[in-house]
């Protein structure tokens, strides 16, 4: 129990709770559970994204292209559906999971079979597939009245109380934990980003694991580009512009290390839902959304600075113990 008080996650959820009392202090009606529902559901999206890059991140990766591949999968989709308008949800379910494995695949192959800097490859490809959603719409965008009524419900439909956007991102989240605790390749990327020297003497392949947590990604960007184009009833070029930044800051909030080899489900969770709490309650405060740039960026210093005050501290206890060994 003490070593879960002191975890990132609990830090972050102290945080959060601290975050709602001050915005209900101001607007009681915030913290309302139908509220919490929206923002929960407005959040959904990050969520997804966030979980894909974590397992990027802990294998000593990044992948900057989440958001383009987002963007062309939606813009496809779309395309699809205005071509098809009869065209079953789970078959365009699955369209959209496969073509964004296969946008990850591409930055996995590149960075395991030619060795090149994952952050070089990702800023790459996120050009790339910008340039062909422009190519392949001509620069036009797809609005709601040329998407069939079903492809725009899915997202929208409520089961339960919550919309099926949210149901989603709740059944990625436990996917998540069981691949990261339950399975060899979960291990795989935490024993890869740990320490890539010693995984290869215990049978691991370095570069298939990269390549595997780049395919899960590019699958969860996938899946988002048509849940985000359904929802919003739009597709356009500069689709989620910028929002691979507001991952990356998710995970580094929720403690997943730059370095590798530490995170957790949790984390990102958290990291996710304290960026969505603060982009929804900007506003109902009245302060203008363009402080969320400030507010995420000093969160993203202030967690890398205590990810290194924790490496530096744990360094000066090994030190000591073995000053008095000798």
């Amino acid at each position: 129990m003490t070593g879960f008080l002191k975890s990132r996650e609990a830090i972050l959820a102290g945080a959060i709770l601290a975050l709602l009392i001050g915005v209900a202090s101001r607007f009681p009606a915030f913290v309302a559970p139908a509220n919490l529902a929206n923002v929960f559901n407005d959040t959904a999206p990050l969520i997804i994204l966030a979980l894909g890059q974590m397992v990027v991140i802990v294998t000593r990766c990044i992948d900057l292209s989440v958001a383009a591949n987002l963007a062309l999968t939606g813009m496809i989709v779309a395309m699809i559906n205005t071509a098809v308008p009869g065209l079953p949800i789970p078959l365009i379910l699955a369209i959209a999971l496969s073509l964004g494995a296969m946008m990850g695949l591409v930055n996995g192959l590149l960075v395991w079979k030619l060795d090149i800097p994952p952050i070089v490859v990702t800023l790459g490809t996120m050009t790339i597939y910008r340039g062909i959603i422009f190519v392949i719409s001509g620069g036009e965008w797809i609005n709601a009245h040329e998407m069939s009524d079903s492809f725009k419900a899915f997202p929208r439909a409520s089961f339960l109380g919550l919309p099926v956007l949210s149901w989603i991102a709740i059944v990625c989240v436990v996917a998540f934990l069981l691949l990261i605790s339950r399975t060899p390749l979960g291990r795989a990327f935490f024993a890869v980003g740990g320490n890539p020297h010693a995984a290869v003497y215990t049978g691991i392949d370095v570069g298939s694991t990269q390549c595997a947590a780049f395919v899960l990604s590019g699958m969860l960007a996938g899946l988002t580009g048509y849940l985000w184009v359904a929802r919003y009833a739009v597709a356009y070029v500069d689709i989620a512009g910028g929002f691979e930044l507001e991952v990356v800051a998710a995970c580094v909030i929720g403690g997943i290390s730059i370095a590798g080899g530490v995170g957790s489900v949790g984390g990102a969770l958290m990291g996710a839902l304290f960026l969505g709490i603060v982009k929804n309650a900007l506003p109902v405060i009245n302060i203008s959304p363009f402080w969320q740039l400030a507010i995420s960026g000093s969160a993203i210093i202030i967690a890398v600075a205590f990810n290194a005050a924790s490496s530096r501290t744990k360094g000066r206890v090994i030190l000591k113990k073995a000053e008095h060994a000798i």
